[in-house]
């Protein structure tokens, strides 16, 4: 396969197939359409990937693994799962200011406990399936390890929480045969670059449904102006959540129009708001924690645009960083942070909420019909339809 990049350290998987998307070159994440490619209309303006990585220094990678069809045998698949990898600054050590909240905890991300206490994220972040948690965790310290990530201190004692969440894949991928290893998870992590991001079936977002079709990876951003200075604010999300009815696309109602192409579940009971969404923010604008928590509070708006309103079943998990404050951390002596003011931080709660909702959107279209376990299959939103919901609304930007 082309897309097989890294086959040293996949040989002891080669009953596996496994895609490694690195970014760039990353042909999948361009030829795919966008949300706005098919003249949904959107507000903002956004950066010149219109992702996550608009914020500079901040990477994506992603390992994903496509394994086997037909009927579930654990263990054995079918797979259809992955991780995905940030880097907020990167591979230097330079922990961000950050701050979490969580809609409804029927989730997981861990490391978030030091994050509230300590004010930082020292590590980073990657999300995958709920059952692969424990794994990819260990990854992360290892990975952490072999690359000498924490070199500045490396000669004192060291500590580290990494950052790992998870949304329930287990619609289609064999969630409990474990199939993502410790190398799955290194390989998103050396896979991370800035540019353009894949989004739909890949890393951690492969197996996932979102409103009813098929769900996973997305993201998007904004540039703001604040007085004299320009910020960018970046979104990224495992979109794993809602319900077709309450489906929305520009304020028209395309889960009422569209009630045809449900999943189609051979085993199983799915719950009307089955899953989780994790969203992660990024902004290069000088924030501080408390003032990053408030970005994370803004998320479930734009969750909510799009007709997602946290159901009991769902674990809806969202952190925020800045990668302003560089040098901000240190274990001796004092730091002077820059903090914006809090009456100047309208336009980037604006911006949070608008890049969530175009994350999701790019997350729906995006994403490709996917048969798994026992034969369920999700079925892709489909483009031209969407187009036509849209007309017919006068909602459509021609």
């Amino acid at each position: 396969m082309s897309l097989f990049k890294d086959v040293g350290r996949f040989a002891a998987l080669a009953v596996s197939l496994v895609f490694v998307l690195a970014l760039p070159p990353i042909a999948l994440g361009q030829a795919k359409p966008r949300a706005r490619d098919l003249g949904i209309p959107l507000k903002g303006t956004p950066g010149p990937w219109n992702a996550i990585t608009d914020v500079s220094g901040v990477e994506v990678g992603h390992a994903t693994i496509v394994e086997g069809e037909g009927p579930l045998r654990v263990g054995q698949g079918p797979a259809r799962t992955g991780v995905t990898a940030i880097l907020p600054r990167g591979r230097s050590f330079d922990p961000v200011f950050a701050g979490w909240y969580t809609l409804n905890g029927n989730g997981e991300m861990t490391g978030t406990t030091w994050v509230k206490e300590s004010g930082f994220l020292e590590t980073p972040i990657l999300i995958t399936n709920t059952f692969s948690v424990g794994v990819v965790r260990d990854a992360a310290l290892a990975w952490m390890a072999e690359h000498h990530y924490y070199s500045p201190i490396e000669a004192d004692f060291w500590f580290a929480y990494p950052l790992v969440a998870e949304t329930w894949d287990g619609v289609l991928n064999d969630v409990l045969g474990f199939h993502v290893t410790k190398d799955h998870a290194i390989s998103a992590l050396d896979a991370a670059r800035a540019g353009p991001v894949a989004e739909g079936n890949v890393g951690g977002g492969t197996g996932m449904v979102c409103h009813d079709f098929k769900g996973g990876i997305g993201t998007s951003s904004r540039r703001v102006r604040v007085e004299d200075s320009d910020f960018t604010v970046g979104v990224l999300v495992q979109a794993n959540h809602g319900g077709r009815p309450g489906l929305t696309v520009a304020g028209v109602p395309v889960g009422q129009e569209l009630t045809d192409l449900m999943p189609v579940i051979q085993s199983g009971k799915p719950g009307a708001e089955r899953g989780s969404i994790i969203v992660v923010v990024a902004t290069d604008a000088p924030l501080l924690p408390h003032q990053l928590e408030r970005l994370a509070h803004r998320v479930p708006l734009g969750i909510g645009r799009v007709g997602g309103y946290g159901g009991n079943s769902s674990g809806d998990i969202f952190l925020a960083f800045s990668t302003a404050n560089r040098g901000a951390f240190r274990r001796t002596g004092t730091s002077s942070p820059v903090m914006l003011s809090n009456d100047l931080i309208d336009p980037l709660f604006e911006a949070t909420v608008e890049s969530t909702e175009e994350a999701i959107l790019n997350v729906l279209v995006a994403a490709e019909t996917t048969t798994g376990i026992d034969g369920n299959t999700v079925y892709a939103l489909p483009h031209e339809r969407l187009r036509e919901v849209l007309r017919k609304y006068n909602r459509l930007r021609e």
